[in-house]
């Protein structure tokens, strides 16, 4: 009788280990799972996270960043900065909700962004109606000038076919400004980085666009120098005139 009982209640404990056993199993097995999906959304999320920051900086600076190394601020002597607006942009805004604004722009600005994509250029920002593009920064290259100057030709032809579709009598015109120079580049800012340029070509090509005509490319001096290697490109001379760079 005592065998039987022994064997009953040594049974009785295996089976519970057992069922235990299989319990905790089961727990791992769910955790693992757990951690599987939670290790797969992270990974996506850092994917969506470097889109992003792709999206907001360089290649260049972005492969800087992610492999830990600083990024300093950098002196680079020749770069050419584009600057445009839109004419008569405060009278179109008079005659339009908060809402056709913002969709023109996007749709001007999301084919600007469509043709810069050919050239060696980098957009530096959109603030309002105004559209920064830099070249031969942060990739040095030596044609930098025939670069925006193609560029700002491809822009001001979208333009000229461009409709304002709850304006539809109304024009758009686009003014650019050029200028080449020396600037410096770096990251500013910790939560929202951003590829900033600083110096007198960037105060200057900003000038050229406020004293330019609309529908019409407005060039320094020093951007006429470059692109006199490029016969391609029909340059007119304006009047003197004076203009406050700093």
């Amino acid at each position: 009788m005592a065998f039987v009982i022994s064997t009953v209640v040594a049974l009785c404990l295996l089976l519970w280990f057992s069922a235990r056993l299989n319990e905790l199993l089961a727990k791992v097995a769910s955790f693992a799972a757990a951690v599987q999906s939670k290790s797969q959304e992270l990974t996506a999320e850092k994917r969506r996270a470097n889109a992003l920051l792709y999206q907001m900086l360089p290649a260049e600076v972005v492969k800087q960043l992610m492999s830990s190394q600083g990024v300093e601020a950098k002196h680079y002597d020749s770069v050419t900065i584009y600057f445009s607006d839109i004419v008569k942009f405060t009278e179109i805004s008079s005659r339009s909700t908060p809402m056709q604004i913002v969709s023109m722009l996007n749709e001007l600005y999301s084919g600007f962004d469509e043709r810069i994509e050919c050239y060696e250029v980098y957009k530096v920002e959109t603030i309002g109606d105004a559209y920064m593009v830099a070249s031969g920064v942060p990739k040095i290259i030596k044609d930098h000038a025939r670069q925006m100057a193609e560029l700002s030709l491809c822009l001001l032809r979208f333009s000229d076919l461009f409709k304002i579709s709850h304006l539809p009598g109304e024009e758009l015109l686009l003014r650019i400004g050029l200028h080449s120079g020396s600037a410096v580049a770096g990251v500013v800012g910790l939560k929202m980085p951003r590829y900033c340029l600083f110096g007198d070509t960037v105060n200057t090509a900003s000038r050229m666009e406020s004293h330019g005509e609309a529908k019409k490319i407005h060039i320094s001096p020093t951007t006429r120098e470059l692109l006199r290697r490029h016969p391609q490109f029909s340059i007119v001379p304006r009047e003197k005139m004076f203009i406050k760079v700093t």
